[in-house]
């Protein structure tokens, strides 16, 4: 397993942007009608080791299904770069959308399917 490392990202047009540590060597590919339809590539990590360092007020929240998961987008561009939820031990969490990080290669990634349409 890879160590977990400093990233930075944010929406397209920057109104949100956000530090945080986590661990991309495998990031999750889920089916759930969510994800699929935004192309979502998750990588989890604790709230602690997330900081939104601008746009606050340039976020809104949408959630479905069970309502547990708080997805985060930009009000300005619409784009999803993170959501905030509770892993199955009780964390608080921040599920980061890698697309939204700064100057990562996407294509080299190792990519985890995760059967969210029948979770």
């Amino acid at each position: 397993m890879a160590e977990a490392q400093s990233y930075t990202g944010g929406c397209h047009c920057g109104a949100v942007r956000f530090t945080c540590t986590t661990d991309i060597s495998t990031v999750i590919e889920c089916n759930c009608s969510h994800c699929s339809m935004k192309g979502l590539l998750l990588a989890f990590s604790p709230r602690d080791r997330f900081t939104l360092e601008k746009g606050q007020e340039s976020l809104t929240e949408y959630r479905f299904n069970k309502r547990v998961i708080a997805h985060q987008f930009c009000k300005v561009c619409g784009v999803e770069p993170f959501s905030f939820g509770t892993d199955p031990n009780g964390v608080n969490t921040a599920a980061l959308n890698v697309r939204c990080f700064d100057g990562v290669d996407i294509t080299s990634l190792n990519r985890m399917a995760y059967d969210g349409a029948k979770a």
